[in-house]
């Protein structure tokens, strides 16, 4: 049986340097301070452009704040899509390298419950070994030795390189970044409306929240970018713009103790309440899926906390019997619209898409980002900032995959450390 191993990391990620000073001669306005905000205020900030990024609550108050924190290796989709398989794959190598501090790279096993999952095995491993993932089976009894909570029987298990992370710490590493390198990060401002005016953005127009009834400000800006995730369909309309996201709802479940020390996945397609993460001393199971209406006011229905809690026990026994911390839900950004029959979503793709509204909406210098994952944060503000940059006419390759990030306390000390 081939040993189970975490690959190795190569070259570890250089310092960040302080701000290299270079005139602004471009300003981007970023919307939306949730991971995906963050990741491209400090990869812009660190090519060189001026930024201020809005948030109309507080950081990471959005979908980044109410996810299981589960660092992808890709193995989940490599059942449907190498390449997304492919690219989580070397995001998670990136963030474990940059993001150290944050991240528990730990490993995970897909265990078979049922013969029908044990016969998947093999499918399973040639999709991951395809995508460029290690995997390798692993003797149940031995699995067993490793994790003494999971359930008696597992018909078979495989090793996979996932891993679990602190998402506000993550975003927050990114943030100190941006802050380190100028990028101005305004919470509680509310975007209100756009200027275009000469064919282009002039401005993006907003609410400062911060006292009394609110102030109307205005950002200069020669481009505006949408990362604000499920609310991308207001914020688009707000500029006259049409963007195709569908909200899907995913409900989680957290458990008190730590219950496995591996993210335990179940061995079959993507399904609801296949997935055990573990978080410090809490386990979270999760997570389902709705199509939603409104990204607003989601909250887990009394049915899917009881789906959650069966499906925690089917993995480990009691596990409906603990003392449950917290149930919550978040809104996933889909990119595109459900496929008549599907309630849930799941035929939609688990991809990001960066819309160019100059393109489709004659709106120049607005884009929107849509879709994705919290594990391809990074990649997702590379392709976004190199589209600006082609845009711009400015020759300025992405770092942010070099240096490490400093720590997320340093955006409340100044970031100047």
């Amino acid at each position: 049986m081939m040993e189970a191993r975490i690959p190795l990391f190569g070259t570890e990620a250089e310092a960040l340097p302080a701000a290299a000073g270079r005139k602004k001669d471009f300003r981007v306005c970023v919307i939306g301070g949730g991971g995906t905000g963050l990741a491209l205020a400090y990869d812009l900030a660190q090519r060189g452009f001026g930024v201020t990024l809005l948030e109309k609550g507080e950081l990471t108050s959005g979908t980044t704040g109410r996810h299981h924190g589960q660092l992808h290796c890709g193995a989940r989709y490599a059942w449907s899509d190498r390449n997304i398989a492919r690219e989580c794959y070397s995001e998670s190598l990136v963030l474990a390298r940059i993001a150290g501090p944050s991240i528990e790279y730990n490993g995970g096993f897909f265990i078979a419950l049922t013969e029908e999952e044990r016969a998947l095995e093999r499918t399973f491993i040639d999709a991951c070994v395809e995508s460029g993932i290690p995997a390798a089976a692993v003797e149940p009894e031995r699995l067993e030795r490793m994790e003494p909570r999971l359930v008696r029987g597992i018909k078979s298990a495989v090793f996979v390189p996932d891993g679990s992370f602190d998402a506000f710490r993550l975003a927050m590493m990114f943030a100190a970044g941006a802050k380190r390198m100028g990028a101005e990060i305004l919470p509680w401002h509310e975007v209100r409306g756009f200027d275009f005016s000469g064919g282009r953005l002039r401005a993006v127009k907003a609410l400062d929240l911060r006292s009394g009834p609110g102030r109307d400000i205005r950002i200069e800006c020669d481009f505006a970018v949408s990362a604000t995730g499920a609310w991308a369909g207001a914020v688009g309309r707000l500029a006259g713009a049409a963007v195709d996201v569908t909200p899907a709802r995913g409900s989680m479940l957290a458990a008190e103790g730590r219950l496995v020390d591996h993210v335990i996945s179940r061995l079959r397609p993507p399904s609801d309440g296949d997935i055990l993460v573990p978080q410090r001393g809490l386990a979270i199971i999760g997570t389902t899926q709705k199509l939603a209406d409104s990204p607003e006011g989601i909250l887990p229905g009394r049915d899917e906390i009881q789906f959650l809690l069966k499906a925690g026990a089917e993995m480990v026994p009691g596990f409906d019997t603990l003392p449950m911390r917290a149930a919550w839900a978040a809104a996933r950004p889909l990119a595109g619209s459900g496929e008549a029959g599907d309630s849930e979503g799941r035929a939609l793709s688990r991809d990001f898409r960066i819309l160019d509204h100059e393109a489709e909406d004659g709106l120049a210098g607005f884009l929107t980002i849509i879709g994705g994952k919290a594990t391809v944060l990074r990649a997702m503000a590379e392709k976004t900032a190199d589209l600006i940059c082609e845009k711009s006419e400015v020759a300025a390759e992405c770092r942010t995959g070099r240096y490490r990030l400093p720590s997320w306390r340093d955006y409340w000390r100044g970031a100047t450390r």
